[in-house]
């Protein structure tokens, strides 16, 4: 019986990844099929699932409890690291919107607002692309947090 050489699973006679973290396994014959390059979780390719987890939070929670999503490292990397951006993206509105009550000050948080929502939305929109490109692309607290709970099954 042959075993992953990236996780340590068994895997079966003839397959080309591992079934549990989807790395490529030495040896196996090279394909040009989109889906077998980023390896096939579920029903979804795992990139595709990568990019769904940064959609809202109830994706990248349910990736995180339905099997065989769970078992997936890229996956588990994007669900967790989406999980982190939209609590640390909720921590920053309420902030601002502490910040817009003080007295004096407050009428600053009018200028800020947009300008953080841009911001936001365009880290948003490289996360997703980066997760359907297949990579994994970390934010810099946020990311090695991800990485450290992905890593831990």
């Amino acid at each position: 019986m042959a075993f992953c050489p990236s996780c340590g699973k068994p895997i079966p006679a003839g397959a080309a990844t591992c079934p549990d973290c989807a790395s490529p396994l030495p040896g196996a014959p090279v394909t040009t099929s989109a889906s077998a390059a980023q390896g096939q979780v579920g029903g979804l390719t795992q990139n595709v699932a990568g990019a769904l987890a940064y959609v809202t939070l109830i994706p990248a929670v349910l990736f995180l409890v339905i099997e065989p999503y769970n078992k997936n490292r890229f996956v588990r990397f994007h669900a967790f690291h989406s999980i982190f951006f939209h609590v640390a993206w909720i921590v920053l509105w309420i902030g601002l919107g502490i910040f817009g009550h003080l007295p004096f000050l407050g009428w600053a948080s009018l200028l800020l607002w947009p300008l953080i929502g841009l911001a936001g939305f365009v880290i948003w929109l490289i996360l997703v692309f980066k997760a359907y490109q297949g990579q994994m692309f970390k934010l810099p607290v946020i990311g090695d947090m991800a990485e450290k709970q992905a890593n831990t099954v």
